[in-house]
C-alpha cells in the first residue's frame, strides 16, 4: 500500500474564461468547445509517483457572484488556488481581484502558506488584450506563480496541476515531465518531475 497525499485545488475566475475547459482537459483529456455555465463541479484525479500516491480534488467554481456561499466554502476548504482569466479579455484579469481578496480574507494570517497560480488561458488565440508581461506583472504584485495555458490545445495544462500537487510536498525529482516547456516559467520547471496520471 502506498502512502497517499490529498490536496484540494480550487479553480476561480470570471464566467467564460475557460475554467471548466481547463479542468476537463486535465481530468478527461478533451476540450469542450460549447460554453455551459457551472455552479460547482468537483473532480478527483489520482496520480502515482515514486511509491506514493497523490490525489487532487479539483473544485471548479461558478464564474459569477450568484453563489457566494459556495465560493467561500470552496476557498475555506482549499489547499491551493488557480485564478483564471482570458488573455483575449483584459477585463477578466481585473475581475480576478475580488477572488484574490476573498482568498486573503478567508485564509487570514496563514494566507501565504497556500499556493496560488495566476493563469492566462486561451494563449493559443492570436487576438490578445493581455500580454504575458501583463500577467506576470500582476502575479508579481500578488506574489503568486504565473503561467499561460490553452485548454483547447493542452499547452501547460498538465504542468499546471502537477505543479500544484508537487508544491512543497513532494521531492522536485518526483514530478519531472519529459515534454516541451516553452510556456512554462523557470520556477515551475523546478517543481516538476516524472508522474503518472491514473
Amino acid at each position: 500500500m502506498f502512502p497517499e497525499q490529498s490536496d484540494r485545488v480550487v479553480v476561480l475566475g470570471p464566467a467564460g474564461v475557460g475554467k471548466s475547459a481547463l479542468v476537463q482537459r486535465w481530468v478527461r483529456g478533451n476540450f469542450r468547445d460549447i460554453y455551459l455555465p457551472t455552479i460547482e463541479d468537483t473532480y478527483r484525479q489520482v496520480l502515482g509517483c515514486n511509491h506514493s500516491m497523490g490525489v487532487l480534488h479539483i473544485t471548479d467554481t461558478t464564474g459569477g457572484h450568484r453563489y457566494p456561499g459556495l465560493q467561500r466554502l470552496a476557498i475555506a476548504r482549499g489547499d491551493a488556488f488557480i485564478l483564471v482569466y482570458s488573455v483575449t479579455k483584459k477585463q477578466t484579469l481585473e475581475e480576478l481581484k475580488p477572488f484574490y481578496e476573498l482568498i486573503r480574507e478567508i485564509k487570514g494570517s496563514s494566507f501565504h502558506k497556500y499556493p496560488i497560480v495566476l493563469v492566462g488561458n486561451n494563449c493559443d488565440e492570436s487576438r490578445r488584450e493581455v500580454t504575458a508581461k501583463d500577467g506576470a506583472a500582476r502575479a508579481l504584485e500578488w506574489n503568486c506563480a504565473f503561467m499561460e495555458t490553452s485548454a483547447k490545445t493542452g499547452v501547460n495544462v498538465q504542468e499546471l496541476f502537477l505543479m500544484l500537487l508537487s508544491h512543497e510536498k513532494k521531492p522536485a525529482a518526483c514530478f519531472q515531465l519529459p515534454h516541451r516547456r516553452s510556456h512554462l516559467p523557470k520556477s515551475a520547471e523546478k517543481l516538476l518531475g516524472k508522474c503518472n496520471v491514473m
